[in-house]
């Protein structure tokens, strides 16, 4: 094994390994989601070098470099008002999503018309138009980190594949016996992932272009899915009320997350695939272990439905929005509520946390977004403007762009 270079991971802080091996170019990743401003750094080093042979003492130096860097991004400090930028009527017909490329310098919206568009970020631009589906697009996503391919699910019951740069479909995935309602990438880019009204999802091979396999055993509707980290298991959310642990490899069912008493609206990993949470229509959060399908805690407190929930990117807190009008966030370890986020006058369909895991953002059927402080609960930013319910709101990596995406039928970009 020979190490070819060290990358920096701002957001969970963290660094990739570059190395050979065999003759292969591989990379593995020093995940350090518990990084302090006051961290010691060489302590912290030495300890890495006990468990990691790639990092020798000529390179220990560069390490503590990076380290450092990452500790002066932890400490930067954000008093980041955001503007609107530009208002896009995107689509004739209402919009059906909103997504990001990593970067943020792209982003796509699915909508009624049948096409999904690229739009460019800083110009406000319309790139091109992905036509072909024969009903509504609803699910939409990049392949992120990379974002040169784009899916787009439709209620036509297929999936397609696209290039990102020309518009061109690689592929249209069909098998589904009714309308695509989720999809999702592997951070490998290897895999999309599709849920569908028929009780299934499939697993479809990006570069073949093929099915892979079936995951069946859901008796109702999946409405959400989502894969780890690495890749080897995928999580189904369905309206039978429970959640499917999957075995990526082998499509095999290894666990499934009973213990909600309604409808399924959101399920999610966390970054190191130790923990998944999952929101109800029964107005409760659950959390469970990922690796045994144990139900570790029960986060209660919202007095409607649970329409989403989502963890921060150290997985270290999880931020719920319900029907309520209210967001609530609480800490993964101690499953305690530390902050309430009460303000909107509607309820709360989306949120979601910046990159860095300080501030929170959440759309509403009050026609608003807002930003919050996500230890303190302190509202920071109304970002009004839209003249029907928000659906969608999303950061860009950086943390420094927000979308908004809304029943009126405009995106809204933020800076």
């Amino acid at each position: 094994m020979r190490l070819r270079r060290l990358l920096l991971r701002y957001y969970p802080p963290g660094i990739i390994l570059e190395y050979v091996q065999g003759g292969e170019p591989k990379t593995r990743s020093i995940d350090l989601l518990n990084l302090r401003p006051d961290t010691d750094a060489i302590a912290l080093v030495e300890e890495i070098q006990k468990g990691e042979p790639l990092i020798t003492a000529s390179c220990k130096e560069q390490v503590i470099h990076l380290v450092r860097r990452l500790q002066e991004k932890l400490e930067e400090k954000e008093d980041h008002k955001f503007y609107l930028f530009k208002v896009l009527r995107a689509h004739v017909l209402p919009l059906t999503n909103v997504a990001f490329n990593k970067s943020g310098s792209r982003f796509i919206t699915g909508s009624y018309d049948r096409t999904c568009k690229v739009w460019d970020t800083a110009s406000g631009e319309e790139l091109r138009t992905l036509e072909g589906h024969r009903n509504v697009v609803y699910a939409i996503a990049f392949n992120n980190p990379y974002g040169d391919k784009i899916a787009t699910g439709s209620f036509d019951k297929t999936c397609r594949l696209w290039s990102t740069e020309t518009g061109k479909c690689y592929h249209t995935f069909r098998g589904h016996s009714a309308e695509i309602v989720c999809l999702s990438f592997n951070l490998q880019s290897t895999l999309v992932a599709t849920g569908s009204m028929d009780t299934t999802a499939k697993l479809w091979d990006i570069e073949k272009g093929e099915e892979i396999v079936t995951l069946s055993g859901h008796s109702a509707e999946i409405i959400a899915l989502s894969f780890n980290t690495t890749g080897d298991r995928i999580i189904t959310g369905s309206f039978d009320h429970t959640v499917a642990v999957w075995d990526v490899g082998t499509g095999r069912m290894l666990h499934t997350l009973i213990g909600h008493r309604g409808e399924i609206s959101s399920a999610q990993f966390n970054w190191d695939c130790s923990l998944i949470v999952t929101g109800s229509m029964d107005k409760t959060c659950m959390l469970w272990n990922a690796m045994t399908g144990t139900h570790i805690a029960t986060l209660t407190g919202h007095s409607d439905e649970i329409l989403d929930v989502c963890f921060d990117y150290a997985g270290q807190r999880i931020a719920t929005a319900s029907a309520d009008g209210s967001a609530r966030v609480y800490n993964a370890e101690t499953k305690k509520c530390i902050a309430k986020l009460e303000g909107h006058g509607g309820e709360i369909s989306k949120i979601c946390f910046n990159p860095r895991g300080n501030h929170i953002l959440t759309a509403s059927s009050d026609k608003t977004a807002r930003l919050w402080d996500a230890a303190t609960g302190h509202c920071l930013q109304i970002l009004e403007g839209h003249t029907d319910e928000i659906f969608s709101c999303a950061f860009n990596y950086k943390g420094d762009i927000i979308i908004t995406g809304s029943k009126d039928n405009t995106c809204r970009i933020w800076h």
